[in-house]
């Protein structure tokens, strides 16, 4: 009877270990994003992010360095934008802590290496995933001694980069204008061409492109105003000391953009730009509001 129970507890001893085995085998399995709808070109998901049609939810990553995380009332601001040009109303703000890359200036293709080994959310089901990296450096081809400071640039169809740190020193230097405005004003920008705006996904219904800016509104007062952007993208790309593959469809001037939004507060008006009729109609015509 002793020799019955001993090789039953054996028995039993020797099928645990054996499903404990399938069931480490099992965890091995990987499951793979697929990531190519979120690395098109800048625009190429505008009526995505604007309609419903096939994403009714957004869910935006936002990828701080440590000390570096965008103010909330400017992350408020940036979500009504949202609410008020597209019909996202299930928006979904995720934060991303990461540690400094250890780097004096950044290129876009370095910032496109960050993404690619930090980034989180892709697109998913009925959700859209955008990626906005804040970074701790300043753009590599920016120019203090000519007063060319970038404060953002987009770079794919759902990547953003914000120069915080730029944001900050610029800010510090103005009386009139908040940390919290120019991040606003930034985010704004530049989701704006996210939006596929001018020209870049999003066709215009009328002629408001400006001719010698490629992508930007020719309209005084606009928020995608051309003035707001370096004048020659060429030339400041030939600022930078590192090499890169990544060309940006637009490099945020900080120091115009400062300009513009102390005029702003000055004449009494809001600091951030807004969009002007001619771009409403635009996205309207692509499925925003």
């Amino acid at each position: 009877m002793k020799k019955k129970t001993l090789f039953i507890m054996i028995f039993c001893l020797g099928f645990v270990f054996s499903c404990s085995n399938d069931s480490d085998d099992s965890e091995t399995i990987t499951v793979r994003v697929d990531r190519s709808a979120n690395l098109l070109a800048t625009g190429a998901s505008a009526n995505d992010i604007l309609s419903n049609a096939n994403f009714d939810e957004l869910r935006i990553e936002i990828g701080f360095v440590t000390g570096f995380r965008p103010t909330q009332t400017a992350m408020n601001n940036f979500v009504d934008f949202l609410r008020d040009r597209t019909f996202k109303q299930d928006i979904e703000i995720i934060y991303t802590e990461l540690p400094s890359p250890n780097e004096e200036t950044l290129v876009l293709e370095e910032i496109a290496d960050l993404e690619e080994e930090n980034r989180t959310a892709y697109n998913d089901g009925s959700t859209l995933a955008i990626y906005i990296y804040f970074a701790d450096a300043p753009s590599d081809g920016d120019d203090l001694d000519e007063g060319l400071v970038t404060l953002g640039a987009v770079y794919q169809n759902t990547s953003m980069i914000i120069y915080e740190s730029t944001i900050r020193n610029l800010a510090s230097r103005s009386s009139l204008v908040s940390v919290t405005e120019l991040e606003t004003a930034t985010l704004n920008h530049e989701f704006g061409h996210l939006f596929g705006l001018v020209n870049l996904g999003t066709d215009a219904i009328n002629d408001h492109e400006d001719p010698e800016a490629d992508n930007h509104c020719i309209v005084d007062g606009c928020l995608m105003r051309a003035q707001l952007q370096f004048g020659a993208t060429a030339r400041t790309q030939n600022l930078t000391g590192k090499a890169s593959t990544i060309r940006s469809a637009c490099n945020l001037n900080g120091n115009s953009v400062l300009k513009i939004l102390e005029s702003n507060v000055s004449r009494g008006f809001a600091a951030v730009p807004l969009l002007d009729a001619e771009c409403l109609l635009d996205l309207e015509s692509n499925g925003g509001r």
